[in-house]
């Protein structure tokens, strides 16, 4: 059975004072109207003992903000790998004050538009949409520009410049990894996933863009080029795997490989032992997102993280602390070097010149500005 709800009047009877004198001690503002001492702490004592708890939805009528914020996702939060998005904007919610309504489309646009529209009807007070994986996207029709930040996606060219946007810093990690194997001396770097060229990346994939255009004009500034590259479709272990067993064809071997994604790695570290070959012996890896498996394999691999945890945290303070100006609405994020194993100097058997070699190598992505 429910409970009957104890009310500021009851509160205020109890204390033996008015109804706005109880008001005004429980939101803090007793010294600022000259209410005595004695009278404040009365009202809070009778407050904790019975119970009471302010009406939300009545104070947040009076003062226009429901002190809720929508969080709209495609498949954030039914995934492993990105559930950290949520984690990051839930505790800055409730460091500030605020509770996070979270709702998942599973990529249907009805089912975004429903539930868009349901947390506006709820006097939400701003929006977080949010995509799985970094892409460029619309913002949906019926919200308020200055009440919606893009988590992990780029507005479309339209949007530019008045909705924020917080997303990897892609590109400076794309440029880091050419540093970590020039630092341990490879010169020749092959490409697995995207290359050689600058559009030549699979469709809608934002991520391989900037990584790929890092990497290029990291290579460019020493006067190189990829020593070769393929591009995969997909990014899943037997695309990978493929890709490394055409490379291991042409017989190279004592070089660097850069894998656009740790799920190429992991077929690439299998198509390496089949052949009897080793890493970091016979070639060295760096890869993107560090996967949960990435520090498990043997050795372990050396890659560049999602900040998930930061990206969440950020997107609720530009939501409820914003004062960019226009032109400097995409925010983003440096994905932390994890450095491992995978790494060591060319030519095979020199594994621990290259371990030497690579502790100098950068520990983080630089911030874009």
């Amino acid at each position: 059975m429910k409970s009957k709800r104890v009310t500021l009047a009851n509160v205020a009877a109890a204390a033996g004072v008015s109804r706005t004198t109880a008001s005004l001690v429980l939101s803090d503002r007793g010294d600022e109207l000259r209410i005595s001492e004695a009278a404040q702490q009365r009202v809070r004592r009778v407050a904790a003992e019975l119970a009471y708890r302010p009406n939300i939805l009545s104070s947040a009528l009076r003062r226009g903000s429901s002190r809720t914020i929508g969080f709209v996702s495609d498949t954030v939060a039914t995934s492993q790998l990105a559930g950290d998005l949520i984690k990051g904007a839930l505790e800055y919610a409730h460091r500030s004050g605020y509770m996070l309504f979270i709702g998942e489309t599973e990529g249907a646009p009805d089912e975004e538009r429903r539930l868009v529209q349901g947390m506006i009807d709820r006097q939400v007070d701003g929006l977080i949409i949010a995509s799985m994986f970094t892409r460029v996207r619309a913002v949906p029709a019926g919200i308020d520009p200055r009440s919606v930040v893009l988590l992990n996606a780029l507005p479309e060219d339209s949007a530019v410049g008045t909705v924020p946007s917080i997303v990897p810093d892609e590109y400076a990690a794309g440029r880091a990894a050419v540093e970590v194997l020039r630092a341990a001396g490879h010169s020749r770097i092959h490409l697995l996933g995207a290359g050689p060229g600058p559009d030549d990346v699979p469709v809608q994939t934002v991520a391989g863009s900037e990584r790929l255009r890092g990497i290029l004009d990291a290579l460019a500034e020493d006067g190189l080029e990829p020593a070769s590259a393929r591009l995969c479709s997909v990014w899943l272990p037997e695309d990978g795997w493929a890709a490394t067993r055409s490379l291991l064809d042409t017989g190279v071997r004592g070089e660097a490989i850069i894998t656009f994604n740790d799920r190429l790695a992991f077929g690439a570290y299998q198509a390496i032992h089949e052949a009897g070959l080793s890493i970091p012996s016979d070639f060295s890896i760096v890869s993107f997102d560090d996967h949960q498996l990435a520090s498990w394999l043997r050795p372990r691999l050396t890659t560049f993280a999602l900040p998930h945890y930061e990206l969440g945290a950020l997107a609720l303070q530009v939501l409820l602390d914003d004062d960019a100006p226009d032109g400097r609405r995409i925010r983003r994020v440096p994905m932390p070097l994890r450095m491992r194993e995978s790494v060591a100097a060319p030519g095979p058997g020199r594994t621990g010149v290259g371990a030497r070699a690579a502790a100098s190598a950068p520990r983080e992505a630089a911030v874009s500005p």
